[in-house]
């Protein structure tokens, strides 16, 4: 009797919620597509690999400029 009872409650339910999802007369609202804007990241005047070479560079120059004989 319980298998009847959960039977058509559930039959019940399906035809109450396909009602609920029925669409009306109205018509649809579209809403244009979000555009979202990112500033470009600022970049430095030098490549991140100028400054390094440029110490490693002089750290050379002193290196074999320094007179140890």
């Amino acid at each position: 009797m319980a298998l009847i009872k959960t039977l058509a409650a559930a039959a019940v339910a399906s035809t109450v919620a396909g009602s609920a999802m029925a669409g009306g007369f109205a018509t649809e609202i579209v809403e244009p597509p979000v555009v979202v804007v990112t500033p470009e990241a600022v970049t430095g005047s030098l490549p991140g690999w100028v400054i390094p070479a440029v110490i490693v560079a002089a750290l050379v120059g002193v290196a074999v400029a320094s007179d140890d004989s």
